[in-house]
This record gives structure tokens, sequence and C-alpha cells, in this order.
């Protein structure tokens, strides 16, 4: 199942944290982010996708060195819409918020340094919709779908070259 079915049925089901509500705030954030900035929606989306790219990374070196759990809990703990420099730094060091800032730029035709500044507010909009699958009466519970469909993109339940040759044809390309 991909990740936007995974997200429909966090929605639909009880036991995990994803809400039409939280999604139409996602929605509404990235509105308002392309409206203070004088943005097309579809390229603060765009640009929501490319540091989509650069989390799923950073979590999935997370998931890697210090285990699953940890990757869930900087969902839980950062997932959120209000803007947070404490998400981007958990997961990038200052040269890779740089770098980040500086991709989204070249691909979306949007000022880098307005990238930067607006990190804290890209970052845990998308640990948000991670947040979305995880267990509603025990977030810290393993098991969030969201998380782990997107934490392995072709969902074979593991992470390999394929993987991430995929990713990168897919950066390269598009």
């Amino acid at each position: 199942m991909g990740l936007f079915d995974q997200i429909i049925g966090a929605i639909g089901n009880p036991s995990q944290q994803g809400n039409l509500g939280q999604i139409g705030n996602i929605l509404n954030t990235v509105q308002m982010l392309s409206n203070n900035t004088g943005t097309d929606p579809s390229t603060m989306q765009s640009a929501l996708g490319i540091v989509g790219g650069y989390v799923r990374s950073a979590l999935q070196q997370k998931r890697e060195t210090e285990g699953p759990q940890a990757a869930q809990e900087v969902v839980n703990q950062f997932g959120d819409t209000s803007p947070n420099p404490q998400a981007v730094n958990s997961l990038f060091a200052p040269f890779l918020q740089q770098q980040v800032a500086n991709t989204v730029a070249q691909r979306t035709g949007l000022d880098a340094g307005m990238i930067q500044q607006l990190l804290p507010t890209l970052v845990p909009l998308v640990l948000n919709l991670l947040k979305s699958g995880a267990n509603s009466q025990n977030p810290q519970a393993g098991g969030n779908p969201v998380l782990n469909s997107f934490l392995d993109a072709d969902g074979d339940g593991d992470v390999d070259i394929s993987d991430a040759m995929r990713m990168a044809s897919r950066y390269l390309g598009g």
C-alpha cells in the first residue's frame, strides 16, 4: 500500500492519530506559506516534497543507527503545524540545512534564504503528516504504518540499494 493509502487508512482508523482536521491544517499551513511568500501553492508543495525527501533520509539514518523507536520519537516530538527550529536541528546538521535550502531553491526557483527561513515550518509539517499513523492511545508504540511506508518507499520491508537508486532517479528526473 502506498503512502497516500496509508494516510487515508489512518484517517479512517480510530486507533491511529490521523484525522481530516490534521490533514486540513497541513494543507492550510502550506496555503498560508504560499500566501506569505507570494509563491504558487504547487511550488510550495514541491518545496515540501523535496524537504520530505531529506526528512526521509534523516529518519532512515536515525532508524538504522538508533532503532525504529528513535524515528517515531522524532515524529511524535516535532510533528506539528507550528514552526520549530529544534525539529530542523534534530534531523539536519547546519551544513545539511543549507544543502536542503539550496536544493529546494535550485529545483523550485525559490530563494534559498527564504527556504532556510521556512525549514522550521516545512520539517514539522512533514513530520505531522507522518504522525497520522501513530497509535492514538500510545504514540510511542511501534507499528506506525504511515511512517513505515514513508521510510520504505517500495514497501518490500527493507531499504536497499535499489530503493536508493529509484529515489536518486526520481531526484534527477523530476
